[in-house]
């Protein structure tokens, strides 16, 4: 009987695939060819075939009597490949590519950073200059293990301010937000455990976890913090050990954590033993300051994290963690052995940025420009039946609504080719529950032809 091609492939890629995401190890049992058959819907004699397929290439062994075997080293870990497999326009990684790749003469709404002009340049320039005729140790040495005391008091300060209390013993220094999420993960998760995020998030959360091979599940998030009913059934059905969140200004929608919402979720988070990380990347951009868990938690089961990429310069690689005083003394010998040193020469251009006269003006400046920048974006939204789902307090994005009938991805691929990079809302959604949704960048927004582009692809 002629087998059919298609369902071949379909055996040979469901192997490959899981290969590829290491969930097949080199010397590991593949199911047996009933059991495989049974899973993906064909016929046993379509299951030998595909599998006869892959030993002809080496993939796989053959071994009489015991069945089939995963052969060769451990695959090269391929991110794409860990999840369900998703439309490139709206894969995290692709979309990150698309907006640090691109040239000046691309427009992008969808990224996640202030144009160059809107950042502290003249107090990055003074720091720089008075780095220069300053000792040289700063410009060539490695950094302590929890990074430049000075900072690190800095930070505390400002964490007080703040109403988290933290000393210099609770904060380490580290290369980015992104390597901060990045530690705390090889520090507190193995491969397998369940990690909770809200839906939608900021989409490298995605990307992060997928590269630690972690079962992620997504959280509704509404105007006032994730959906708690939610959030409670999850903690019964999943076990998870951690939550990635933003408390200040929520990536992508906007919205704050309101203070019965944060309670509550710290007594689900104590009773379910649930360590929360909570991302405080946009603190500067706020008017008002939200509620922070750390705050509420006093850095017990919540650890804080943050860095200044946007709002002092993405080129100065440097992030915080402020965490219970042991963690952190096993999170600094984790960064030693991932990275040795930290950066130096980052760490004190940061505080002399940061404790520079002009700092203050340029934050009041800045949260001025975004409040004009939301509101003329709204303005200009509005024709095109773009609608916010809601109006963010401050912060530099809006999470909209398109018109009924209107896929995200696929107007996000038209306005790409007409040079303009948008950020679609399953790109945020663990779900995938966001197709109709998009995220503005308002300080990415002042051109007008991004709304022509816009208006041609939405017809």
């Amino acid at each position: 009987m002629t087998q059919n091609p298609t369902r071949i492939a379909l055996v040979m890629n469901e192997v490959r695939t899981k290969i590829a995401a290491r969930s097949y190890l080199p010397g590991s049992r593949l199911p047996s060819v009933r059991a495989q058959a049974r899973a993906l819907g064909v016929s046993v004699s379509t299951v030998v075939e595909g599998y006869e397929r892959l030993v002809a290439e080496n993939a796989i062994l053959s071994r009489p009597g015991a069945g089939f075997f995963v052969s060769g080293p451990v695959a090269p870990l391929d991110l794409a490949q860990i999840g369900p497999r998703l439309d490139r326009d709206i894969d995290p990684l692709w979309m990150s590519r698309q907006s640090l790749e691109t040239d000046e003469s691309i427009l992008k709404p969808g990224c996640g950073w202030l144009p160059p002009s809107w950042m502290f340049e003249q107090g990055i320039r003074r720091a720089m200059w008075a780095l220069a005729r300053g000792s040289t140790t700063g410009l060539t040495d490695y950094a302590t293990p929890p990074g430049h005391a000075g900072l690190r008091q800095l930070l505390a300060r400002r964490m007080r301010l703040a109403g988290v209390e933290a000393d210099t013993s609770r904060v380490l220094l580290t290369e980015s937000g992104t390597q901060a999420v990045d530690l705390i993960c090889r520090f507190l998760l193995e491969p397998g455990d369940t990690v909770l995020v809200d839906d939608p998030c900021y989409f490298n959360f995605h990307a992060l976890l997928k590269a630690h091979r972690v079962n992620v599940v997504g959280i509704p998030y509404t105007a006032n913090g994730p959906d708690l009913q939610a959030f409670e059934l999850a903690l019964l059905q999943h076990a998870p050990r951690l939550y990635l969140t933003n408390s200040g200004i929520h990536n992508p929608t906007g919205a704050t954590l309101s203070p019965v919402t944060a309670h509550r979720l710290l007594r689900m988070a104590e009773t379910a033993n649930l360590t929360i990380v909570e991302d405080d990347i946009f603190a500067d951009f706020e008017v008002s300051p939200a509620p922070r868990l750390a705050a509420f938690d006093g850095l017990s089961r919540v650890i804080l994290i943050g860095s200044f990429s946007k709002t002092v310069s993405a080129s100065i690689r440097c992030g915080f963690i402020a965490a219970r005083a042991d963690w952190v003394e096993s999170l600094t010998d984790l960064k030693i052995a991932t990275s040795f040193g930290g950066g130096r020469l980052a760490s004190e251009l940061l505080l002399l940025t940061l404790t520079d006269s002009g700092y203050r003006r340029h934050r009041e400046s800045v949260r001025q420009r975004l409040a004009q920048a939301m509101a003329q974006t709204v303005e200009r939204l509005q024709p095109l039946g773009i609608v916010p789902w809601l109006m963010p307090q401050a912060g530099m994005f809006l999470w909209c609504q398109l018109p009924a009938g209107a896929d995200a991805t696929t107007v996000s691929r038209r306005c790409l080719q007409e040079g303009v990079v948008l950020a679609p809302g399953n790109t945020f959604s663990q779900r995938q529950a966001a197709g109709d949704f998009m995220r503005f960048n308002v300080s990415q927004c002042t051109d007008k032809r991004i709304f022509e582009v816009l208006a041609k692809a939405l017809r």
